[in-house]
């Protein structure tokens, strides 16, 4: 059961204790003495004023130190710091500038906005129009003890240095990619590793791909053999590209259009595993239709008819590689993709992707 209506009381005698009310008001020095307030104000002004500085440092920092210089402090021997000078270096610029808005509003509200202290009844939820009129009164009672009337620089220093503390925050958008300009995706998002005379490998066992043993209706996974040479960011990244799916259909149940006649070996063909709604990776194949199906969202590839789509919200083919063999009967590829493989993206020119139609 609740008690807060229950009356106070003496621990020792067991009687009500009468309202001790609020004690006597002291005033602060900075009240009292106008030089004191004027320093603390000036002070107020400096640690906002500084806040520029430190953000138009964590531009220039952002930019002039290399991404892989370092900070290496040595004493008789003893090494005390070795840290990344980039991250050093725009840490204290962007911290000490969120910490400088952060003392100097703590420093206004303690010495220079209204030190009267009050007691407010308590109401009911709804509000009649007097204590609306009363809040009102309060709110501009309250603007008048902040003192921006009497100070008005101290508002227009906050504005200020909380505004310019966001452009550290919008210059390090640029670590989320290189900037998308026509030669930026010419080399990165619109190639991939294969090449002409490139040998198609098994996923997982880098074995090379003969052309003879691969059965009608089998889907193999395959990476480009040069995939191999390469290792850590390098190989996820273009592994994620090139992957590719082959399967083998009879010729006569599909449809192979002029411009593609020498794209395949035999009915033997090579996509893109990537799927050009989202970029979920594929392998769902009916062997009956010649489908694949990616298990995301459902998009249905017609791999018998240039990777059409004929199902779902994906809105272009899948990427067709061109492959052949080699003297050794192994399948190779012809060159790289034709178009770039994966989800679209706004810059990306569908001009030249197969439609249905095409020959």
């Amino acid at each position: 059961m609740s008690n807060h209506n229950l009356p106070v009381k003496d621990p020792e005698l067991g009687q009500p204790l009468a309202n001790p009310g609020l004690e006597e008001h002291v005033e602060r020095f900075t009240d009292v003495d106008e030089g004191a307030g004027n320093r603390a104000y000036r002070t107020i002004l400096a640690m906002f004023g500084v806040v520029p500085l430190l953000a138009i440092t964590f531009v220039v920092c952002y930019f002039a130190i290399p991404r892989d210089a370092n900070i290496n402090i040595t004493i008789s021997g003893a090494q005390l710091i070795y840290a990344n000078a980039h991250t050093v270096t725009l840490g204290l610029t962007g911290g000490l500038a969120v910490l400088l808005i952060g003392l100097a509003c703590v420093q206004w509200a303690r010495v220079i906005m209204g030190d009267d202290e009050s007691v407010e009844e308590r109401h009911s939820a709804g509000s009649d129009d007097e204590t609306r009129a009363i809040a009102l009164q309060k709110l501009e009672d309250g603007i008048e003890q902040s003192g921006v009337r009497r100070r008005p620089l101290i508002l227009g220093a906050l504005g200020g240095a909380v505004g310019i503390s966001l452009v550290p925050a919008v210059v390090m958008l640029a670590d989320m990619g290189p900037w998308p300009t026509k030669e930026t995706r010419r080399r990165t998002i619109e190639r991939t590793i294969w090449a002409e005379n490139i040998r198609l490998v098994q996923d997982g066992t880098w074995n090379p791909i003969k052309a003879s043993h691969i059965e009608i209706g089998q889907l193999v996974n395959a990476q480009p053999e040069n995939l191999h040479d390469l290792h850590g960011a390098d190989h996820h990244r273009e592994s994620a590209k090139s992957a590719i799916i082959v399967v083998r259909m009879d010729p006569e149940s599909i449809r192979i259009p002029e411009s593609r006649k020498d794209w395949h070996v035999s009915g033997i063909l090579a996509y893109s595993k990537i799927c050009t709604h989202v970029g979920c990776p594929i392998s769902l194949w009916e062997r009956q239709t010649h489908h694949l199906l990616c298990p995301c969202h459902q998009s249905t590839f017609d791999l018998g008819n240039s990777g059409n789509v004929v199902f779902g919200p994906a809105a272009r083919a899948l990427p067709q590689l061109p492959i052949t063999v080699d003297d050794e009967g192994y399948l190779v590829a012809q060159s790289d993709f034709t178009v770039p493989v994966g989800p679209s993206y706004p810059e990306r020119d569908s001009r030249n992707d197969f439609q249905e139609g095409d020959e």
